[in-house]
């Protein structure tokens, strides 16, 4: 299967001999509680690989509305069947998640959060993927509603204010209420996660120059990544490991999980 040509780098990629380089497609949603428990492998990707990784995420629209949703997988046809699953990937992952939202103050549909996040990309690369992580924090950690429009708005103050000048809010806001520039950026990924017919997330693509690219789909563990990546590009190895905890959550900026941290510190990999 081969990728999209549009996909964006990073400017301190430059420097990477491009026979060298793994381009990835994220394929995921706010919502998705299996993106969220497969963070702490993504991130340990992104670390010990971040000079020879690019990436850029496309809006899946897990749940367009109850209305229309089921998952046969998970017979999950209404809200409060959707806990179980968050309760389920949990367990598994070891991330926390708070699966009461799904009694307490179900999510109507992930479409809102996903034109967010690309109201948020529209201004940068770098915005859309802070703006994501802060949305998944606030759903799975504290159990915002992320289908409401007042708590979009209140992250992506949250995200100016956390980093000053990354984000102008009231573009966001235009964007995300006044006119439909953020809408036309979902409808571009839907129409990329429908044409490639994926239905699972997370689903990642990795590609380099010259060789066939590789389809990961849903939670896996980090060696699964690892083996894609010899795949994909032989010769490219780990570029560095965090010398102690401190390490590691500063160059987070301290919004990281126990289970993140337990991760990039495991044998496996």
């Amino acid at each position: 299967m081969e990728l999209p040509q549009d996909l964006s780098t990073n400017n301190s990629q430059v420097k990477q001999d491009q026979t060298d380089q793994v381009q990835i497609t994220f394929y995921t949603d706010p919502l998705c509680c299996w993106s969220w428990a497969f963070e702490p492998q993504w991130r340990r990707l992104q670390y010990e690989y971040h000079d020879t990784i690019s990436y850029r995420y496309v809006m899946s629209g897990l749940l367009p509305a109850w209305q229309n949703y089921n998952d046969p997988v998970y017979s999950v046809s209404r809200p409060m069947q959707m806990g179980p699953v968050w309760h389920e990937a949990g367990q598994k992952s070891g991330m926390q998640m708070y699966d009461k939202i799904w009694v307490e103050d179900p999510p109507a549909s992930s479409y809102p959060a996903c034109i967010a996040v690309k109201c948020a990309e529209l201004q940068s690369q770098n915005a859309g993927v802070k703006y994501l992580r802060m949305l998944r924090e606030a759903v799975m950690l504290h159990g915002k509603n992320i289908a409401r429009q007042e708590v979009l708005i209140t992250i992506a103050d949250g995200l100016a204010n956390k980093y000053p000048g990354m984000l102008d809010t009231e573009r966001f806001l235009m964007d995300l209420t006044a006119n439909d520039n953020g809408i036309n950026a979902f409808r571009t990924d839907l129409n990329e996660v429908q044409g490639r017919n994926i239905t699972r997330f997370p689903t990642l693509i990795m590609r380099s120059v010259n060789r066939p690219s590789i389809m990961i789909t849903g939670y896996r563990p980090y060696p699964v990544l690892l083996d894609a990546i010899k795949q994909v590009a032989p010769a490219t190895k780990p570029l560095q490991k965090p010398v102690s905890e401190e390490a590691y959550i500063r160059y987070w900026g301290n919004n990281i999980t126990k289970r993140e941290i337990e991760e990039i510190f495991s044998e496996h990999g």
